[in-house]
């Protein structure tokens, strides 16, 4: 009998989802846009996301994911059967698949729980966990079951993963509550501070995406809309780079120490081998220029961004449901 078996990277800007033996078949943001009312879903991933911040006052588009974790249960409930049933659709059905599902390696018992119960309740007939830092490692290409140590920096959305890796297993590992997402709302916040101009989360991600950078030698200006914090009024300003770069950088920081507090917990035998193999950074995050070097900087290591870093834990689930990969243990 058919049994369809499907990884799930359950993140807080966006939704990748694994078909055994088809690759990675949906790429989607966490967003998804409902009525109140009524509850009816409206629109869900890229649609759902042009309306964050344009919708009625009976109308809500919300990411029901914070910080890695279910934030609203029913919500993210919704959203994963929505992309489960696109992924595969009429493939699925009326079989049940089983699961395999990336949780935080900092989340907690009643957090695992939310996210398990979301996908039983979203069709999965079994399901199963693992960390984002074994994902990732995975989907990066690092040998995680050799007696040698890998080190991981996975900055998502919501969180920051970092994990030491050996013999199929996480010796260490840490979840800092910072990611993408904090880069956002730093820029909403030097904005306001500096220009007394309140503007919203997509203003914010193309001031990130224009200015995305970490290096304070960068130059020019951008243009940007919202309300004016005094007057209540539609009002414009010109951001500098220089500006941008310091907002991002408290950021940074935060998810360098995040970094420094795991590596100062790494056995000696195995720092030997980050010392020598340095560190791989995967997540939509890492992206950032200037981050990697940063990272390098603080540490004293060599850090080697990820040939596709926001498809990393996505890849890593779908060779451990290829059998390509043998874990010790799930979650």
């Amino acid at each position: 009998m058919f049994s369809a078996e499907i990884g799930v990277d359950l993140g807080t800007a966006n939704v990748f989802i694994y078909l055994k033996g088809e690759g990675i078949v949906l790429r989607e943001p966490s967003v998804i846009a409902y009525h109140q009312g009524t509850n009816r879903v409206l629109a869900v991933g890229r649609e759902a996301q042009q309306m964050i911040g344009r919708t009625p006052a009976d109308v809500v588009a919300v990411q029901p994911l914070r910080a890695g974790v279910v934030a609203d249960y029913q919500v993210a409930q919704i959203m994963l059967q929505h992309f489960i049933r696109r992924a595969a659709p009429g493939r699925l059905r009326p079989f049940r698949p089983r699961v395999l599902l990336c949780v935080p390696s900092a989340s907690t018992d009643v957090e695992r729980r939310a996210v398990v119960e979301a996908a039983r309740e979203a069709g999965a007939k079994e399901v199963q966990l693992v960390s984002e830092p074994m994902a990732a490692a995975i989907g990066a290409g690092l040998d995680v079951v050799s007696p040698r140590g890998s080190m991981v920096v996975d900055v998502g959305g919501g969180t920051t993963d970092i994990g030491v890796i050996s013999l199929g297993d996480e010796v260490t590992s840490h979840s800092a509550r910072v990611g993408g997402n904090d880069f956002d709302e730093s820029i909403v916040r030097c904005v306001r501070r500096a220009y007394n101009l309140i503007i919203g989360e997509r203003m914010a991600e193309e001031v990130k995406v224009a200015f995305g950078s970490l290096n304070s030698d960068v130059s020019g200006t951008m243009e940007v809309r919202g309300r004016d914090v005094v007057t209540g009024l539609p009002k414009a300003a010109h951001i500098s780079a220089r500006d941008v770069s310091a907002a991002l950088a408290e950021i940074a920081v935060m998810m360098v120490d995040a970094v420094r507090q795991v590596l100062e917990r790494v056995p000696p035998e195995l720092a030997a081998d980050i010392s020598e193999d340095g560190i791989a950074l995967t997540g939509g995050g890492a992206q950032l220029g200037g981050l990697r070097e940063l990272l390098a900087k603080e540490t004293g290591l060599r850090v080697n961004l990820v040939e596709d870093p926001c498809s990393s834990v996505a890849l890593g689930m779908g060779m451990i449901l290829e059998g390509k990969v043998k874990l010790n243990r799930f979650l």
